[in-house]
């Protein structure tokens, strides 16, 4: 069962990397597939609805598989990787780690876990302004300079707490540190007491696509050991990147 879904896999994956110029004969020949065959598997992807006729016996992607691919994204890809890592950092940390992207000026939460996590307001899927934030000044940091000059561009920025960074050049001299230590502090700039270290997540092609961050509240007994932290959210990315390389480069 398992070698014939493989089999169809491969059929699929190749008529959607052959773009409709070839027929199912010439890329079954190609797969080393006999004909017949190959007219049944596309046959099937066909009534399922992962593949559409294209004119006469050529192929392309069908409204099932479409459906399919506007659910995923790679962002969303690198946070169901990312998950079971930061479930067990939150645990070993006893504090509140999170997940972050860029969304436009906006950071989308997508992951949020750990001790505490019920009593901060962030939430999964909630957007918050990026400027003020530990996951906000990461992926602000690794912008495109075009791209993070049009954002500085739409400061001065609303004060949150009175250390809140609201003047554009402040804030570009604090992305640059961000960039050259490679790590986020939002030392209560969002929230009064509350304290955030943030790391880059990168793809595999090296793009900052995300940002995870320790968090602890003035409520909590201990203030947010760096150091220690630091490291340990460091790992934690290096084996979320170690995860995508070997799912996105295989």
């Amino acid at each position: 069962m398992l070698s014939s879904l493989s089999r169809a896999l491969a059929m699929l994956e190749a008529i959607i990397a052959d773009g409709a110029t070839r027929s199912v004969a010439a890329i079954a020949r190609d797969l080393d597939v006999p004909v017949a065959t190959a007219h049944r598997q596309v046959a099937s992807l066909v009534a399922d609805g992962y593949l559409a006729r294209q004119g006469r016996g050529f192929h392309v992607a069908g409204p099932r598989l479409l459906r399919l691919l506007r659910q995923l994204d790679e962002k969303q890809v690198i946070a169901n990787c990312a998950a079971p890592v930061l479930h067990r950092l939150a645990g070993d940390l006893r504090c509140v780690v999170q997940l972050g992207t860029l969304e436009g000026d906006m950071v989308t939460y997508r992951i949020k876990t750990g001790e505490g996590a019920g009593d901060l307001f962030t939430r999964v899927g909630l957007q918050l302004e990026a400027y003020c934030s530990g996951i906000g000044k990461v992926l602000l940091a690794w912008l495109p300079d075009p791209d993070r000059e049009a954002y500085l561009a739409t400061g001065p920025f609303p004060a949150l707490t009175s250390r809140t960074i609201t003047e554009p050049g402040a804030l570009r001299r604090e992305l640059a540190r961000v960039r050259e230590q490679g790590h986020a502090l939002d030392d209560g700039e969002i929230a009064e007491g509350l304290q955030c270290l943030a790391v880059p997540v990168r793809s595999p092609d090296g793009r900052v696509l995300a940002a995870i961050s320790a968090s602890r509240g003035a409520a909590q007994s201990t203030a947010l050991p760096p150091d220690a932290i630091l490291a340990d959210i460091r790992l934690a990315a290096a084996e979320i990147e170690d995860i995508l390389g070997a799912l996105l480069v295989a």
